[in-house]
C-alpha cells in the first residue's frame, strides 16, 4: 500500500497554484493537494482548520508576508515548503526549520528534493507517533552456533556488529547471534530500534544522553557513535520519542 501525504498550496498567483498541482500530480502522486488559497486572508483561516502534512507557502501575498502567516497558526504540524522569488528571505526561512526554500521559476529537481525530505521527516514523526501508541512485548529467536536462545526485544540495549556475527547487548547479559548485522536485525520490531552507525543499531528506549560531538551514551553508560549523514533525522525521531 502506497503511503499518502496530504498538501495545502498558499500562492497569490492561480497560475503558480496549477504548476505547483501539475508538477506534483508528475513527479509525487503520493502527494494530494487537498486545499489551496490565493490570499493571506483565506490562508489564514484554512490553516486554523485544516491540517496537512505538507504546506506550499508563498512569501509575498498581496503585500502580505508568508512567513508573518506561521506566527498566526503556531502550532501548525506541516512540513513547509517556501515557494517565492524573493531569495532574500532565504536566511530566516531556514531559522523556521523549513523543509525547502524553492526560487520561481520553479525547478523540477528541486520540488522534488524539498518534497523528498518533507516527506522523509513526515514518515518520522509517523514512526515516533507508532512508537508512542503500541506497546512492544514480543519474544525474538537468537540463533547461535549450537542453539537458539529466546529474548524479550523490549530487554535489547542495543546490537554490535562483530565481523560476520552480532553482538546483541541486553539488561543483564551479552549474546553472539550467529547472524550478521542485517540480517539479526531484521528479527527486531522496527518501532523500537534505530541504526545509528553501521555498526550499532540501538533500542531508543535506553538512550540516556546525547552529545552535540555525536556520540549517544546508554543506560548502560556504553557510548555508540550516530552517523553524520543520519544525526539530524535521529535527532527529530528521538526527540519525540523522549515525549512518549
Amino acid at each position: 500500500m502506497i503511503e499518502k501525504f496530504t498538501c495545502i498550496i498558499v500562492d497569490d498567483e492561480p497560475y503558480a497554484i496549477e504548476l505547483l498541482k501539475e508538477r506534483l500530480q508528475i513527479f509525487n502522486k503520493n502527494v494530494e493537494v487537498i486545499n489551496t488559497y490565493s490570499s493571506w486572508e483565506d490562508a489564514l483561516e484554512g490553516l486554523r482548520e485544516h491540517e496537512c502534512d505538507i504546506l506550499l507557502l508563498d512569501i509575498s501575498l498581496h503585500e502580505k508576508n508568508g512567513m508573518e502567516l506561521l506566527k498566526f497558526v503556531p502550532n501548525i504540524k506541516s512540513e513547509v515548503i517556501f515557494v517565492t522569488a524573493h531569495s532574500e528571505f532565504a536566511i530566516n526561512a531556514f531559522r523556521l526549520s523549513v523543509s525547502g526554500y524553492i526560487l520561481k521559476p520553479i525547478n523540477d529537481a528541486e520540488l522534488v528534493h524539498a518534497i523528498d525530505k518533507a516527506i522523509e521527516s513526515i514518515q518520522i514523526k509517523r514512526l515516533a507517533r507508532s512508537i508512542a501508541q503500541t506497546p512492544i512485548s514480543n519474544k525474538i529467536a537468537i540463533p547461535q552456533q549450537k542453539s537458539v536462545i529466546y529474548v524479550d526485544a523490549n530487554d535489547i540495549i542495543y546490537l554490535e556488529a562483530v565481523n560476520v556475527y552480532t553482538k546483541i547487548v541486553l539488561k543483564n547479559e551479552e549474546l553472539i547471534c550467529s547472524y550478521n548485522m542485517g540480517r539479526c536485525k531484521s528479527l527486531l520490531p522496527i518501532q523500537m530500534f534505530y541504526q545509528v552507525h553501521r555498526s550499532f543499531v540501538i533500542n531508543l528506549n535506553y538512550i540516556a544522553r546525547y552529545e552535540n560531538s555525536g556520540i549517544l551514551t546508554m543506560s548502560n553508560n556504553k557510548e555508540i557513535p550516530v552517523s553524520k549523514n543520519i544525526r539530524e533525522d535521529f535527532l527529530k525521531l528521538s526527540s519525540k520519542v523522549a515525549r512518549k
